[in-house]
């Protein structure tokens, strides 16, 4: 379960959406994550309004929980902070403060888009440095957002695939999405008509290209994520949409 949450925060920058505003103030999502029947635990996403050095952004919350016995075995709390200009869609500052089985990362990044360098500064080893970042940039959690309010899925294509440049940590790096289609998906609210990716970043990073991961979002103004797979070697781990609140769109749903 190392890394358990990183893969679900990772997996959702691949949602997307047409040209118009995908989210807003008060949006919340919960995810139960599972290897079959089995709960290792919960994720959440939350959106608030919030001021920085006088900008107007997002606060975008991202928290993840062992829950159980799995916290016995492997305990995991992890928790994202990112802060996103409302109209521009970039990040300021981003916070990732986790502890999964012991591992610990405590970092708080400062993005200046003026003269392209991120103030890396790691309270655990008690550093701080100026690190430079391709243009437009995006960090784990303000990437989701972006592509949900900037992708054009309306005239995607199958096998297409989007790139874009990601600061992680200390460094920058590629992501790649590739669309496979559309496909009603069986969920506990219903049939959704869902949009279906293959997210893919640089060999050698948090995940390998090798590994199979697989991402279903709702295919409508909403673009939230409803199934998240990861077929590893021991098993599938997934991470399946058990609540929300506070959507911009209405929610579609198959009536048969």
């Amino acid at each position: 379960m190392k890394n358990l949450f990183t893969f679900f925060l990772f997996c959702t920058i691949t949602l997307a959406t047409a040209q118009q505003k995908a989210y807003e103030d008060g949006e919340w999502f919960k995810f139960r994550i599972h290897y079959g029947f089995v709960t290792a635990g919960y994720a959440t996403l939350q959106v608030d309004n919030a001021m920085l050095n006088g900008k107007e952004v997002y606060h975008i919350q991202g928290k993840g929980v062992t829950t159980g016995m799995s916290k016995f075995f492997f305990k995991v709390e992890d928790y994202y902070d990112s802060f996103v200009d409302k109209k521009k869609d970039i990040p300021y500052k981003f916070i990732r403060k986790i502890d999964e089985g012991g591992h610990t990362k405590d970092i708080e990044i400062d993005f200046d888009h003026k003269s392209g360098k991120a103030l890396v500064h790691n309270k655990k080893h008690q550093t701080k440095e100026l690190v430079d970042f391709p243009k437009d940039a995006q960090d784990m959690v303000s990437a989701f957002y972006y592509l949900r309010n900037n992708l054009d899925t309306e005239n995607i294509q199958v096998g297409e695939t989007v790139n874009m440049d990601m600061f992680f940590d200390d460094e920058s790096y590629k992501f790649k999405l590739k669309f496979l289609g559309r496909e009603e998906l069986n969920t506990e609210f219903g049939k959704v008509p869902t949009l279906k990716f293959r997210p893919y970043v640089q060999a050698g990073r948090v995940f390998k290209e090798k590994e199979s991961l697989t991402v279903w979002v709702t295919d409508d103004g909403n673009k939230m994520p409803v199934l998240i797979k990861a077929d590893l070697a021991v098993g599938s781990l997934k991470a399946s949409l058990v609540q929300f609140k506070g959507l911009r769109h209405s929610f579609r749903i198959v009536v048969d």
